[in-house]
Formats: C-alpha cells, structure tokens, sequence
C-alpha cells in the first residue's frame, strides 16, 4: 500500500470545471464542506452534481453559480425549510434538475458499483419523472415476464467527494459501530471512479486492522486522503459534533438579503487561504470544541 495524503489544495486541483460530481453527506450530517470551500475558492464551475439528501454543501456551490445540473432525491435545509440560493437558480433556469425517488436513485448507484449500465425497476412507473430524465430513464420489457420496468442508467460520475470519520494514511476508512445511516455514502464510494474523502481524524494503520470490520471504504477505491477536523462544518459528523446552529442560521440569514450570499462567500472562502482560515473566522478550533462538549 501507497500512502495517499495529500493537501486539501492539491486534491480539489484534480477536478476540472464541467466535472461530474457525487457529494456525500445526508440532510445535516456529513456534508463535505471543507471540500466545497476548496471547489468554490479553486473557481471550480459548470458541474453535474448528484447528491443524496442535500443542504448546505450544494446551496452554497449554487450561490457560486457553480452548478449546472443537479440529479438527485432532495435538496433544502431539513428543519431550517428550503435551499434558498439553490431555489433561486433552478428558478432562474440557471440549474437543470433531474428528480429521483431514493429507492430509484440507490438503484442507479448498485449499478455503478456492480459495473452494470443499468438496473431495472417500478419505483417510478407512473410518474412524470420518466419523462423528465430520459437519458438516464428508459422503459423496457422483462424478456421472461413480459411486465415493464423502466431502466435506470447507472450513476457514472467523474469524481466521488465524501467525508468521513476516521482513516488511516493509505485512505481505509473507517465508519463507526454507533452512527446515523441515512445516507448512501459507502454505495457512492462502491460506485466511485476517482474517490476524495477528508476524515475527522487520520489514526496509525494498526488500528485500522485492530477492527477490520469498521472499514467500510478500502484503500482500493480511495484516489487521495485528507485529514480535516471540522470537515463537515457547520453540518454535523456524528460522533465527533452536532450541527452549529449558529453559523447555519448565519448562511440562510445572509442569503435572505440582495448580495447576502455572495458576501458570505467572500468573507468566509474567497477571501481566506485555507481551511484553518475559516475555522478561526467562526471562533478557532477551541471554541469549536468548547461548543461540542457544552
């Protein structure tokens, strides 16, 4: 095994604009924002995203104006009501969208995974749906039963970005035994072509093989590892912080107003070097800890 950490930097310089890109992450929980900021502050622009449950990660990449198609089953602010950057550019005809139910969206991510074009299915037989999306939906005929199903085209992205927990140096990752699982992060890495995951948390390869069974993604499917406390900021990982409810309430604030979240942008991305840059802008790693414990 080869190690392969990398900058943050480094690893987002490897997509290029007009990308097709898988995001992890599930409502409030684990999307990779350490990720995103390095997208938007790199002027990474005109993407394919396809996303399970999303909120943050993709309405700030669509205040970015970087975003050109969006496939997937959700995107909003759960508890907090809708996405209101990502709603503005679909209203605007700015974003084309291509809706999926979660069972018919798993389906095109099986398929990738299972190196197959498709999957079959009548998850959305009689829906409009269908005919939304017929690039990725066909119907077709069982050949032994004669009934109809429509033919999901598998989920075929160019880079997969996920964050995690905890990995190792050579990128095995590893989900812990306790955790929320509404979301289909470990199907997307099974699905991935080239796979980025930053980590709470980079351990000694010798624990990782003390508990072989908590590695849910192996070194095999991971092109680059980046350990980012925070990551996922300020959405939760479970496990190591809840949600900031501060610093979300601050985003849709900002986005309410003409020119709000372009200011966001500017003062908490573009305008900071890195990743340690924006953590001291919300209050520094100690007072982020100090919030988790309290």
């Amino acid at each position: 095994m080869k190690s392969k950490l990398i900058a943050l930097p480094d690893a987002i310089s490897r997509i290029p604009s007009g990308s097709t890109v898988a995001l992890g992450g599930s409502l409030l929980r684990r999307q990779p924002m350490a990720i995103v900021h390095e997208m938007i502050r790199q002027g990474i622009t005109d993407l394919t995203l396809l996303t399970w449950a999303t909120t943050l990660a993709t309405d700030m990449l669509a205040a970015a104006g970087a975003i050109r198609r969006w496939e997937g089953i959700y995107a909003g602010f759960f508890r907090h009501g809708l996405a209101p950057n990502f709603r503005r550019e679909v209203q605007q005809g700015k974003i084309e969208t291509h809706d999926y139910s979660e069972s018919a969206f798993v389906a095109r991510f099986r398929a990738a995974g299972m190196g197959l074009s498709f999957l079959p299915s009548k998850a959305l037989l009689g829906t409009g749906m269908q005919g939304k999306s017929p690039d990725e939906i066909q119907p077709i005929t069982c050949p032994f039963s004669g009934e109809r199903y429509l033919a999901l085209k598998a989920a075929e992205t160019d880079f997969t970005l996920l964050h995690g927990y905890v990995a190792d140096e050579y990128g095995n990752v590893q989900w812990p035994v306790v955790r929320d699982s509404d979301d289909i992060d470990q199907m997307m890495a099974s699905a991935s072509r080239r796979l980025i995951v930053t980590v709470e948390k980079i351990v000694p390869h010798a624990q990782i093989c003390r508990r072989p069974a908590l590695t849910y993604i192996p070194h095999t499917l991971v092109e680059a590892v980046i350990e980012v406390p925070y990551g996922a900021h300020p959405t939760a990982t479970d496990g190591f912080y809840n949600e900031d409810e501060t610093e979300l309430q601050s985003w849709l604030s900002a986005s309410a107003e003409p020119g709000g979240s372009e200011r966001y942008l500017r003062d908490y991305i573009l305008n900071i070097p890195d990743r340690a840059g924006y953590l001291a802008k919300v209050g520094s790693l100690a007072a982020l800890d100090v919030k988790r414990e309290s």
